[in-house]
């Protein structure tokens, strides 16, 4: 493994400094660069986050809310709405808003 550099401290003006080669000046800067790009990355995709879990928390919401043709039940998979019942979904097993509850169910945060 490389050793790291260390920086050779100068006084100039009576004021502490560090000394860099041109090279080492080179990578400092494209090394900010770099961390500048990565950062405006991160931001967007924790916009995106947020933006997502919002979504699914608004489409929980919507899919726990009482629909066309359900008992007024919440929708979990031990009571499923009477949409389930239809000919329609008995061959899939229950309602897609049933399905969709219990998917975000699956799929939400433990730490929430």
């Amino acid at each position: 493994m490389a050793r790291t550099p260390q920086p050779r401290h100068i006084t100039l003006g009576g004021r502490e400094a560090v000394a860099l080669t041109r090279e080492e000046y080179d990578q400092l800067i494209a090394s900010r660069r770099q961390i500048g790009g990565q950062s405006a990355r991160v931001r967007v995709l924790a916009q995106q986050a947020k933006r997502t879990e919002q979504l699914l928390h608004d489409l929980e919401a919507l899919i726990a809310s009482q629909g066309e043709g359900c008992t007024g039940q919440v929708h979990t998979s031990s009571t499923p709405c009477a949409e389930s019942t239809s000919a329609r979904t008995k061959a899939a097993g229950s309602c897609l808003r049933c399905e969709l509850a219990a998917l975000l169910r699956r799929h939400r945060d433990p730490a929430s």
